[in-house]
């Protein structure tokens, strides 16, 4: 399977405090909670599963793009919703096209976040055709005017605006300098990864997955579900 590795140069990552995590309570469906880690990433889940999943992926990526839609929801589902596995999503930014993708995913922060990811995945190819069209065409020098763009001609601002976020509000989002240091903070995090050959890239309570890049690769490695369903 070929996977990709590519990286822009990183810039210092930045230390950032925890969101207060939910309250667990019995039979509460973690399937849509999102809290922010401390090196920036967002988590979904419970914070205090007993099992933690790191995802290092890139939006350009379509072997991400074929995990999102062929393990995720089935993760989510069954080991996300009962607090059994926690999903730290953590960026690997491979070109000016996922860096216009990953600032614009952090639009609105936890509360967005999940939402913005799945439908960048769910258009994937849609605006990944519009990127191969648009690649090569004379682009501003500035990497702010470069991603700025790339979001507005590959249909990424019409697609999030869809969503109730504004193209003046994701242009901010473009513009913040902070989430610019996380996102690659988080991908120069990698180049420390033992065995880390590209995206999809999995790592279970603190352990790489070598080799491991696909949902049928991945189910059986993560903790057995219990026997009632619930």
């Amino acid at each position: 399977m070929m996977i990709h590795r590519r990286i822009l140069a990183p810039l210092a990552l930045l230390a950032f405090l925890p969101l207060a995590a939910p309250a667990a309570a019995q039979g509460q469906d973690w399937s849509r909670i999102v809290t922010l880690a401390p090196n920036g990433a967002f988590v979904l889940g419970n914070p205090k599963a007993p099992a933690r999943l790191i995802e290092y992926f890139s939006y350009t990526c379509p072997h991400c793009g074929h995990f999102e839609a062929e393990g995720a929801p089935s993760l989510k589902a069954q080991w996300v919703r009962r607090g059994l596995v926690a999903l730290e999503y953590r960026n690997y930014v491979r070109d000016a096209f996922d860096l216009s993708a990953a600032l614009l995913a952090r639009c609105g922060g936890a509360t967005r976040f999940l939402g913005n990811h799945e439908v960048l995945f769910a258009n994937q190819q849609a605006w990944l055709d519009k990127a191969q069209a648009f690649e090569g065409s004379a682009a501003p020098d500035d990497r702010l005017g470069a991603i700025t763009q790339i979001a507005d001609k590959t249909g990424l601002f019409a697609l999030l605006a869809k969503r109730g976020i504004t193209p003046a509000a994701q242009r901010q989002c473009l513009a913040d300098k902070q989430a610019m240091a996380v996102v690659l903070g988080l991908t120069a995090g990698a180049n420390d990864v033992a065995d880390f050959t590209g995206t999809p890239f999995f790592i279970l309570n603190g352990k790489p997955l070598r080799d491991v890049h696909a949902w049928a690769q991945l189910q059986p490695l993560l903790p057995a579900l219990p026997r009632s369903g619930k």
